[in-house]
Parts: structure tokens; C-alpha cells; sequence
């Protein structure tokens, strides 16, 4: 998907102001929009939060804070899944009719966190590439999710480290299952990304799975 959530090697997108003492939330309902993110027990593929987050239309999503992308891309997943329905959200009253929602109880929270929402996968795989192979990163461009960033396509990188096998994100969030496959740390010289006014003793590292990759 080549949105505006893509904005890696993008300029013009104003300064980045650092605060000093940054909270962890600026706002009580950010706390809560994260809460609600992590609370749901959706019924929808894994990966498809941060989908529905990047399909928010391009003037809304840079209009939008943080938190806004959150609490939008979960009320429209909830909608779409039937767990909810507009009137419940615009009344913020149950209707009473709906068999389909569940959300954590407070004891089922500390051993959810405890856990985390590991991608790994132990299952065997075998690695297209190995360290020190130079690859070229695949120009595609899904109208799906994707996270191959649009500045790598087509560039030569070489793999530093095998990360091991993890769930294929593109494929999972489309209902496809989780298409387990290596993912490798690939350097890319920032001569290669940028051209040659970049500074030559710059490097990107970018973590990719076997299906951005083609041998160089």
C-alpha cells in the first residue's frame, strides 16, 4: 500500500521537536484509547489494526494525533466485525443484542501483558538468503499492507543477521494465514537510498522478509 503512513525518505514533513519530560500520555484519553487497543479480543486477522490505521484517508491521517489513528482504526475494525454497531458508538450505550463482543477482564490483563504478542514462529523454514549475501529489495507495490518502505524498493542492500522466522504480515492481515518466513536485517548504504550528495558513512538498516528479497 503506498499511503501517506510511508513517509520514510519523505521531506518537507515539518521539524521533529523533541519535548524534555515527554509524558507517556499527553491526555487522559490516550491512555485509554491504548487501553481499549490492547483490551479488545477482535475477531479479525493479526496485523489488521495497524492495516485499517494506514487506510485512513491521506488528509485525516495527517490531521490526526497518534492516539486519533488509534481510536479510529479500532472503531472501524469493531464496526466492520460486527462487535459494534454506529449506534452504540455515536450513543456510547449498548444495545443489548450483541453476542459478538469480548473484552479482557482486569485479571486477564497482567498475564496478556506478561506474554506480549510475540511474531515469531517455531516452525521449519528455509532461509532464502544468508549474511554477507547482497539482495536487491523487491519494487513492489501492493495495493495491501506492506511494511517494505517505498524509499528501499529496487535498492541493493547486503544481509548482516537472520532474525529467524516470523509471520508474514502482508499475507496475514488479507486472511492468508501467517505465511511464516525468514526475516533478515539488510544494510543499505545511504549512497544507494539517497544518491551520491548522501554522507558516504551513512547506513540504514531495515529488517525484511524473504518475499521483499531477490538476489543482487
Amino acid at each position: 500500500m503506498n499511503g501517506i503512513h510511508d513517509m520514510g525518505g519523505m521531506q518537507d514533513m515539518g521539524p521533529i521537536r523533541p519535548e524534555k519530560d515527554e509524558p507517556v500520555f499527553h491526555a487522559a484519553w490516550e491512555g485509554r484509547a491504548f487501553a481499549m487497543d490492547i483490551a479488545v479480543d477482535g475477531d479479525w486477522p493479526e496485523g489488521a489494526g495497524r492495516f485499517q490505521k494506514e487506510s485512513i484517508p491521506p488528509a485525516d491521517y495527517l490531521r490526526m494525533s497518534y492516539y486519533d489513528k488509534w481510536a479510529t482504526g479500532l472503531q472501524q475494525l469493531l464496526e466492520k466485525s460486527g462487535m459494534v454497531t454506529r449506534e452504540e458508538i455515536e450513543s456510547g450505550v449498548p444495545n443489548g443484542r450483541n453476542t459478538k463482543a469480548h473484552m479482557l477482564t482486569a485479571a486477564e490483563v497482567a498475564p496478556m501483558v506478561a506474554k506480549g504478542f510475540p511474531s515469531t514462529r517455531d516452525v521449519a523454514a528455509t532461509p532464502s538468503f544468508h549474511p554477507g549475501q547482497r539482495v536487491r529489495a523487491r519494487n513492489l507495490n501492493p495495493v495491501s499492507h506492506t511494511r517494505l518502505p517505498r524509499y528501499a524498493r529496487g535498492k541493493v542492500g547486503t544481509i548482516v543477521r537472520d532474525h529467524g522466522v516470523f509471520l508474514f504480515p502482508d499475507a496475514s492481515v488479507l486472511g492468508l494465514g501467517a505465511k511464516p518466513q525468514h526475516v533478515y536485517s539488510v544494510r543499505f548504504a545511504s549512497s544507494e537510498l539517497w544518491g551520491e550528495h548522501a554522507n558516504q558513512n551513512d547506513s540504514v538498516y531495515l529488517d525484511m522478509w524473504d518475499d521483499y528479497l531477490a538476489p543482487a
